[in-house]
């Protein structure tokens, strides 16, 4: 089992590194491996819908995005953590997922993902359902903890004295790790569920 680990915060030590650290450990517990990226500092632009990753198989931009690519599908879970910014994620972090779905062309379905969320106080849920959004359009199981996968802190390292949110994150890790464990048993006795041809409806015709 491995999972990609995404830090979409621009401080690599912040309160969202915090989180996903509670996470590691867990899943070094677990035998699970992990993967780090930070790209909250990086320069990363959004999506043009030039729709050229259709035939190309990859964006058009060459940056973190297409390197980051062959990690995602290699993985069998996917954890996105973000601080949060007037209630929403960091806007590299969306410019960097948004890219990185819709320019990669393989079968995302019943890899795990976790949205990881950190704030002072306010926009956490907000937060929250707008990473898992990447996840559900993608057939990609949500794993879920105790709580909201959220953990407060204002300054660096604020985190770690959030007693119930640093639980949280580790309740996930182990959820995560049996779901992840879990799906892979069924892949090997039914293999993936059926999948039916796309159907495309517009709302003006």
């Amino acid at each position: 089992m491995k999972v990609l680990m995404i830090n979409g915060s621009p401080k690599a030590n912040g309160n969202t590194a915090a989180a996903l650290g509670e996470m590691e450990n867990i899943f070094a517990q677990e035998g699970v491996q992990t993967e780090l990226l930070h790209i909250g500092s990086q320069v990363i632009r959004g999506c043009i819908g030039c729709g050229q990753c259709a035939e190309k198989g990859r964006c058009v931009f060459d940056d973190a995005v297409n390197e980051a690519a062959a990690k995602f599908e290699a993985c069998d879970g996917l954890v996105v953590g973000s601080p949060v910014y007037y209630a929403s994620a960091n806007a590299t972090l969306v410019a960097f997922l948004t890219r990185l779905f819709y320019s990669t062309p393989f079968d995302k379905r019943m890899k795990v993902g976790a949205a990881v969320v950190a704030a002072r106080r306010g926009g956490l849920s907000a937060t929250f359902d707008e990473l898992n959004k990447f996840f559900t359009i993608s057939g990609m199981p949500v794993a879920s903890s105790q709580y909201w996968n959220s953990i407060h802190g204002r300054l660096p390292g604020e985190a770690s004295g959030d007693a119930e949110g640093l639980q949280t994150m580790r309740t996930l890790a182990r959820n995560m790790a049996f779901l992840m464990k879990s799906i892979q048993l069924g892949k090997d006795a039914y293999g993936l569920p059926e999948r039916e041809p796309a159907q495309r409806t517009n709302f003006i015709r």
